[in-house]
């Protein structure tokens, strides 16, 4: 079945949901998602340049839909169901050639209640949800150092920034200081490996008050629905997060370090630096990351800078220009500029 196709009918799947709930008082669902496409020109690092329309430059687009159930005495059912979308292609996926499963933002279902919220199937990391939410940029792949450097086609992570067969726990402190998130996971299919050596554990501790907050994450991979380097053992990861909004400016800063277990050992040190300047209606965005990549054959560095300017057109829309600048040792340098719009529904 082609991708639009599947598309359109997990569309009216979510509509049909949204109808049915009209009906029943206790339970809820809710479509919702975000476009974001653009105009860009695009050099690689070591590679060529290009004009192209690209979608998720700033924000991966995607469509989903949420539901709950309540059960009584404070306890609630939850689900989320969300999918990527190509608005340059039409297709499923972060772009049209991913191999993205169809539902490959999230496809959970658990339980939600005063001891927080547990769900069980494809979720986000902790160490992806702190490294997005602790740079100015966000997720973006096309303009964010960090969102690149960690889990971008060069980046230290290895696999994805969702894992399948996971359970995550998240405490539901929305009006308290400390944020705990915690998820693991189990491998599908490994040939000759057992499963119960080869699980991934995630772990991150927050502490949000007034305009300053803080972040620790530990992380160790150990499968991937990805390919893995050879000899694959595990990858530890620990990152420092924290942001501090002095009104006129918000500052970001964050420091890891990824250490890589294979047949050629890997040990990436992270930084970046960056902030957000609020004028009326509209954002200055900036940012600087530095990638340091040592194996026993050679050291590399990647650093890479970017700036961008956003303009709030409502609560939901907004516009945008960035130009990023990456500088890799030993091969020519890349760069990008762009322009976007970015709506949510």
């Amino acid at each position: 079945m082609h991708r639009p196709c599947r598309l359109l009918r997990a569309f009216l799947a979510a509509s049909a949901a949204c109808l049915c709930s009209v009906g029943a008082q206790a339970q809820t669902a809710v479509l919702y998602g975000l476009l974001d496409a653009s105009g860009s020109h695009v050099k690689d690092v070591g590679g060529n340049s290009r004009w192209q329309l690209d979608s998720g430059n700033m924000q991966f687009s995607f469509i989903g839909f949420r539901g709950s159930e309540d059960l009584g005495g404070g306890l609630r059912a939850v689900f989320r169901l969300e999918s990527y979308v190509s608005v340059d292609s039409g297709s499923a996926g972060r772009s049209a050639t991913a191999t993205d499963p169809f539902w490959a933002r999230e496809a959970s279902v658990g339980l939600s209640g005063s001891f927080g919220t547990t769900v069980l199937g494809r979720t986000e990391s902790p160490l992806y949800r702190a490294t997005i939410n602790f740079n100015p940029f966000g997720e973006s792949a096309g303009f964010s150092p960090s969102a690149r450097q960690y889990f971008g086609a060069r980046g230290a992570v290895v696999g994805d920034s969702r894992w399948n067969n996971s359970l995550s726990y998240t405490n539901n402190a929305s009006d308290a200081p400390l944020r705990i998130n915690f998820a693991a996971n189990l491998p599908e299919d490994l040939p000759g490996v057992v499963p119960e050596h080869r699980r991934n554990y995630g772990l991150s501790v927050a502490y949000i008050t007034g305009p300053f907050a803080v972040v620790a994450v530990a992380e160790k991979v150990q499968n991937s629905a990805f390919a893995l380097p050879a000899g694959f053992e595990r990858q530890m990861t620990y990152q420092i997060g924290a942001t501090y909004d002095f009104s006129f400016l918000r500052v970001y800063g964050q420091v890891g370090r990824v250490k890589t277990e294979a047949d050629v050992d890997v040990q990436t040190i992270l930084y970046q630096l960056g902030g957000a300047i609020p004028i009326g209606n509209s954002l200055i965005l900036f940012a600087y990351g530095n990638s340091h990549i040592k194996t026993s054959v050679k050291a590399v560095t990647d650093r890479t800078a970017s700036i961008g300017y956003d303009y709030f057109l409502s609560k939901h829309t907004d516009i945008y220009v960035a130009a990023m600048l990456e500088k890799l040792s030993f091969t020519s340098s890349g760069n990008g500029v762009a322009g976007g719009v970015r709506m949510r529904f």
